[in-house]
C-alpha cells in the first residue's frame, strides 16, 4: 500500500497538468492589484512596459488612462499607442479601446487599464475583462490593473466596509486565471497624503473622499483584502505547481490544517479545536471524511452525526470533503499531500489497547507515514457535542423481496442446464465455475442476501445433480468433499465482494445524482439577486427533490410569513402557522415528527447561518387528504439540511446586500439633506441680507445719499429679491417635478418667439456678456409648453452667464434634425470638469468653482433635466471642440405639419 501511495505521489496530477497546457497555449495575464485608487497601479504598470521595451520586446498601448497626473503622462511617452476607437452615446463621443486594431498587430504585450471598465453601448463586449478575455485567447499577453474593491466575491465585503456599492465588478475567475499578481500597496498614510497634496482627485472631490471612502479604517481593511486576495492566489499557484511536478511536499510557505471526522461523537469539538488552530496559525483550515467499505454498516445516527459535524465545518468558515478509501491514513495522507496540508489533527482513540494490536491506530499510521506533516493528536471529548436529531425519519426497511430470490433460482436453473449440457466435455472442477457465474449474476442484481441463497442453491445442486453418486446429497469420493468445501466458500466470497461493489456502486451513483443536483442548485442560487427570485427557485427545488411541498418563511413584524412555496396554491392553515413561530422563537424543529406539535401537518425546520437564524422552512410531505404523508428517510433528511443551508447563506448574502443599498439610500438621503439646508441656508442668507443691508442704508441715510448712491442701493434690492425668487421658483420646480404634477400644454409654438423671450428675462443676467443668437433657415415649429421651455433656456442662460467670465460671448443656435429641433447655448467659460458631465444634471450637484467664481444652488440644471423630459424631449451637457467652454444641447419633437420659415440666420 505505501509503495502505491508513492507511486501515485511521483506521477503529477493529470488536472494540474491539463491547467498548464491550457495555459500555455494562451497569452500571460499580469494584474497589478491595488487596495484603492491612487496607489499608483498605472504608474506601476508603465514602468513595467517600460523596461520591457528597453528589453526589445513588441509593446504596445491598448489603454491608459493618466486622468492628467504629469508623472505618468512622462511615463507613457515612447510607448506605441494603438489609436482608441471613438463610440458616439447620448451625443457624447466616447474613447474606447480599438480592440480589432489590437488583433491585427499581434503585440507581445498590450497595457489595458482599468480591468473592471464598462464598455460603451455598441461595443463588442460589455466589459473591458470580455476584451481582456479575447486578447489572452489570441496569445497575447496583458497587463492590466484592478482594485480589489472590483472583485466579484468581496463586493459585498467591501460595500459592508466603506458603505459604498461598487456596480463595475470583474468576476473572481479572472482573478483565478492571472499568471502573475503584482500587489501596488503603500499605507493609508502615504495614500491620504497623496490625496492632500492633489495627486489622485482634484482637492474639492478629494476632500470629500477623505470624510468618506478613504477613511485610515477603510483603507486599512481593504489592504489587507488585498494582500491576503493574493496570497490565496499565490498558494492556488504553488499548489498547481506542486502537483504539475509530481512534488511531493508539503512546501510550508503557507499553513493549511485538515481535520480528520469519522462518526465519533467527538467530531464537533475536534472541529472546533481545529477552527481555534486554524485562527492561531492564520491558516486555511477544512475536514476530511474517509468513506471506507464499513460505510455501509453505519447506523443512521452515525451517519446524521459525519453529516452534521461536516456541516459545522462549513458552517465555521473551512471546506470539507468526502473522499473514498479502503484504508483511512492512506486516504488522509494521499490528500494531505496533493493538497499541501502542513497540519493534521485527529482524535485520540478511545479503544483499548487489544484492539489497537488486532486492528490498528489511526494515530500511529499518520505519524509514520505523514513525513513533513506535523500531526496533532487531541483528546477531544470536552465541548458541546452536535446534538441528536429532533425529527423523526422514517424506518428503513430491509425484508428481504421475494423477486431477488426467484432471479437468484432462475440463474443456478439455467447454470444447471449449461452443465448438463457440458459435462461430457468439461471437467468436474470447471463445471463448478458455471454455478460459480450464476452466483455472481445473483450478487450483481439481488445484492448479499440473494447471492447467499443462490451460493447454498448451487451447492446443493452441483452435489446432487454432478458429484457421484448421481442424484443424491452423499459424496463417495473424499477429494469431492474437498471441491464442494472449496467450492461453496469461494461462492460465499465472491458473493459477498460482488454484493459490497455493487452495494458501492448504488452508493455512488446516488451520490452523484445527488452532488449534480446540490451542485446546480448553487449555481442557480449564485445567478439570483433579487430575494423573490431565490426563495423561489428554493422552494421549487427542495419540492422537485425531495417529492414534497414547501414553504418558506422570513421575518416579519417581529414573526414570520410566507414569502414563497411550491406548489403555489397551497395554504397553511394557523394551527401549522403556529408550529412555525415556534420555531423560529425557539431555533428549533416543530410540527410532523418533531418533538414539539408533532400533531402538525407540516413539519417547519429553522435556516442557520454562522450570523443566526435568517428564515423558516416547512415541508409536508403530501398524505392521501385522510392521513398525514409518509416521514422523510434519514437520506432525504441529510440531503433538505444540505438544501437549507445553502437557501441559508444565498438569504444572508442577498439580506446584506439589501441592507447596504438601504444604507446607501440612507447615506444619500442625508447628502441630499445636507446640501439642500446648506444651500438654503447659503442661497437664502446672501440675498436677504443684500437687501436688509441696502433697505436699511436706504432707511437711516435716505436724505444724505445722493441719487445715484440710492439708486444703486433700490437695483441692489431689486436684483437680490430677483435672485431669491428664481432659488424659491426652482425649489418649487423640483417639489412639482418629484410629486408627479408637471402637466406639459404643448401645441405648435414659434421657436425664435420662445428664444427671445427668454433673452428678454435674461438680459439683467447676461449684462456683462456679448450674446449671439443663430437661427437656421427653415426653422420649424416645435411643441412643448411655452411656460417650460422659456424658463429651461433662462436657466441655461443664466448659468452660462455664472460661469463664463465677463465680456465673453454667450451664443443660442437653433437647427432643424430630421423630427426634431436642436438647440443648442454655448459659453466660453472653463467647461465642465469630466468627472462632472454625467452627474451635472444631479439634484443638488455642484461643479467646483474656479477663480472663487459663485457655485451654482445645483437646482436649476436638475429643473431643465425634469422640464425637458417632460416635454417629451432630451437634454445632455459636454465641452466645446474648437475652444474651452461648456455646450448645452436640447432636442424638441417637432409639431406635425408645420411649415418652416424662411428666413436667414439671424445674429
Amino acid at each position: 500500500m505505501t509503495e502505491n501511495r508513492t507511486e501515485r505521489a511521483a506521477r503529477p496530477s493529470p488536472d494540474a497538468l491539463l491547467r498548464q497546457v491550457a495555459r500555455d497555449k494562451r497569452g500571460r495575464l499580469k494584474i497589478f492589484l491595488g487596495a484603492a485608487p491612487g496607489v499608483g497601479k498605472t504608474y506601476e504598470m508603465l514602468q513595467t512596459a517600460q523596461a520591457k521595451r528597453r528589453e526589445g520586446i513588441d509593446l504596445v498601448v491598448g489603454v491608459v488612462e493618466t486622468h492628467g497626473r504629469r508623472e505618468t503622462e512622462a511615463l507613457a511617452a515612447g510607448l506605441e499607442v494603438v489609436p482608441r476607437r471613438t463610440v458616439e452615446h447620448k451625443d457624447h463621443l466616447l474613447d474606447e479601446m480599438d480592440l480589432d486594431a489590437i488583433l491585427a498587430r499581434r503585440p507581445k504585450i498590450v497595457l489595458v487599464d482599468e480591468l473592471a471598465h464598462t464598455n460603451a453601448p455598441g461595443s463588442r463586449h460589455a466589459k473591458r475583462y470580455l476584451d481582456v478575455e479575447e486578447l489572452l485567447a489570441a496569445g497575447i499577453d496583458v497587463y492590466t490593473t484592478l482594485n480589489i474593491q472590483h472583485v466579484e466575491s468581496l463586493n459585498d465585503v467591501v460595500a459592508k466596509i466603506t458603505r459604498v456599492r461598487v456596480r463595475e465588478t470583474v468576476p473572481d475567475s479572472i482573478v483565478d486565471r492571472a499568471d502573475d499578481i503584482e500587489v501596488i500597496d503603500i499605507t493609508p498614510d502615504d495614500l491620504i497624503h497623496r490625496l492632500r497634496q492633489g495627486k489622485v482627485y482634484v482637492p474639492r472631490t478629494a476632500e470629500r473622499a477623505l470624510r468618506h471612502y478613504f477613511s485610515p479604517g477603510n483603507l486599512t481593511a481593504l489592504r489587507e483584502l488585498a494582500l491576503r486576495r493574493t496570497a490565496e492566489r499565490v498558494d492556488e499557484q504553488l499548489l498547481t505547481h506542486m502537483q504539475a511536478h509530481a512534488i511531493s511536499g508539503p512546501w510550508a510557505a503557507g499553513e493549511r490544517l485538515l481535520v480528520c471526522i469519522d462518526e465519533h461523537a467527538s467530531g464537533a469539538a475536534l472541529v472546533r479545536y481545529a477552527r481555534r488552530q486554524a485562527e492561531r496559525l492564520r491558516a486555511r483550515w477544512g475536514a476530511i471524511h474517509v468513506e471506507t467499505g464499513r460505510a455501509l454498516r453505519l447506523t443512521e445516527a452515525e451517519r446524521d452525526r459525519i453529516a452534521d459535524t461536516l456541516r459545522l465545518v462549513e458552517r465555521l468558515g473551512g471546506e470539507a470533503v468526502t473522499v473514498p478509501g479502503h484504508d483511512v491514513a492512506d486516504a488522509v495522507v494521499e490528500h494531505a499531500l496533493a493538497n499541501n496540508v502542513t497540519h493534521l489533527v485527529i482524535a485520540k482513540s478511545g479503544r483499548s489497547r487489544w484492539s489497537e494490536l488486532l486492528h490498528g491506530s489511526l494515530a500511529h499510521s499518520l505519524i509514520r507515514r505523514a513525513g513533513d506533516i506535523s500531526v496533532h493528536v487531541i483528546a477531544a471529548t470536552s465541548g458541546e457535542p452536535i446534538p441528536p436529531k429532533t425529527v423523526r425519519t422514517a424506518t428503513a426497511r430491509r425484508s428481504l423481496a421475494w423477486w431477488p430470490c426467484v432471479a437468484s433460482t432462475g440463474y443456478v436453473l439455467a447454470a444447471l442446464g449449461v452443465g448438463e449440457a457440458l459435462q461430457r466435455t468439461l471437467a468436474l472442477n470447471n463445471l463448478a465455475l458455471v454455478f460459480l457465474t450464476a452466483v455472481l449474476a445473483s450478487a450483481v442484481t439481488g445484492g448479499l442476501w440473494p447471492s447467499l441463497y443462490a451460493s447454498v442453491v448451487s451447492v446443493l445442486a452441483f452435489n446432487y445433480f454432478f458429484l457421484p453418486p448421481l442424484y443424491t446429497l452423499n459424496i463417495s469420493d473424499p477429494e469431492n468433499i474437498v471441491a464442494l468445501f472449496f467450492f461453496a466458500v469461494a461462492a460465499v466470497i465472491a458473493s459477498n465482494l460482488t454484493a459490497r461493489v455493487r452495494a458501492q456502486a448504488v452508493t455512488a451513483r446516488a451520490r452523484v445524482k445527488t452532488t449534480e443536483d446540490l451542485y446546480l442548485f448553487s449555481r442557480k442560487l449564485a445567478g439570483v439577486v433579487t430575494m423573490d427570485d431565490l426563495l423561489w427557485a428554493t422552494a421549487y427545488q427542495i419540492a422537485a427533490m425531495l417529492k414534497v411541498h414547501a414553504v418558506l418563511l422570513l421575518p416579519e413584524g417581529g414573526s414570520v410569513a410566507v414569502r414563497a412555496g411550491y406548489p403555489p396554491e397551497d395554504v397553511i392553515e394557523d394551527a401549522d402557522l403556529a408550529a412555525a413561530i415556534w420555531a423560529w422563537e425557539n431555533n428549533r424543529p416543530a410540527g410532523r415528527g418533531a418533538d414539539t406539535l408533532p400533531g402538525a401537518r407540516w413539519l417547519f425546520l429553522p435556516m442557520r447561518t454562522g450570523r443566526g437564524l435568517v428564515g423558516v422552512v416547512g415541508i409536508d410531505t403530501v398524505g392521501n387528504g385522510t392521513r398525514p404523508g409518509r416521514f422523510l428517510s434519514p437520506d432525504q433528511r441529510r440531503l433538505l439540511d444540505a438544501l437549507i443551508d445553502q437557501a441559508a447563506l444565498a438569504i444572508e448574502r442577498v439580506t446584506l446586500a439589501e441592507d447596504v443599498d438601504r444604507a446607501k439610500l440612507a447615506a444619500e438621503t442625508e447628502r441630499l439633506r445636507s446640501a439642500l439646508l446648506t444651500s438654503i441656508s447659503r442661497d437664502l442668507r446672501t440675498p436677504l441680507a443684500s437687501i436688509l443691508g441696502s433697505a436699511t442704508s436706504l432707511s437711516r441715510y435716505g436724505p444724505r445719499l445722493d441719487e445715484e448712491s440710492r439708486l444703486e442701493l433700490a437695483t441692489t434690492i431689486r436684483e437680490e429679491a430677483e435672485r431669491l425668487n428664481r432659488f424659491i421658483a426652482n425649489l418649487l420646480d423640483m417639489t412639482r417635478l418629484e410629486s408627479g404634477a408637471i402637466r406639459p400644454r404643448t401645441g405648435p409654438v414659434d421657436l425664435a418667439e420662445l428664444v427671445g423671450g427668454a433673452l428678454e428675462r435674461a438680459r439683467g443676467l447676461l449684462g456683462g456678456h456679448r450674446v449671439q443668437v443663430e437661427l437656421a433657415a427653415g426653422l420649424p415649429m416645435v411643441d412643448p409648453d411655452p411656460a417650460l421651455f422659456e424658463q429651461t433656456l433662462f436657466n441655461l442662460l443664466g448659468n452660462a452667464g455664472k460661469h463664463a467670465p465677463a465680456g465673453s460671448l454667450i451664443t443660442v443656435r437653433a437647427r432643424r434634425e430630421g423630427g426634431h429641433a436642436r438647440i443648442e447655448v454655448l459659453d466660453e467659460g472653463n467647461g465642465i470638469p469630466p468627472q462632472d458631465v454625467e452627474r451635472i444634471f444631479d439634484t443638488l450637484h455642484r461643479v467646483h468653482a474656479q477663480d472663487r467664481r459663485r457655485a451654482g444652488t445645483g437646482l436649476g440644471l436638475a429643473v431643465c433635466r425634469g422640464f425637458v423630459e417632460a416635454m417629451g424631449g432630451t437634454i445632455v451637457a459636454g465641452n466645446r471642440r474648437d475652444r474651452s467652454g461648456a455646450v448645452f444641447t436640447l432636442t424638441l419633437p417637432v409639431a406635425a405639419e408645420t411649415p418652416g420659415r424662411d428666413e436667414e440666420s439671424v445674429s
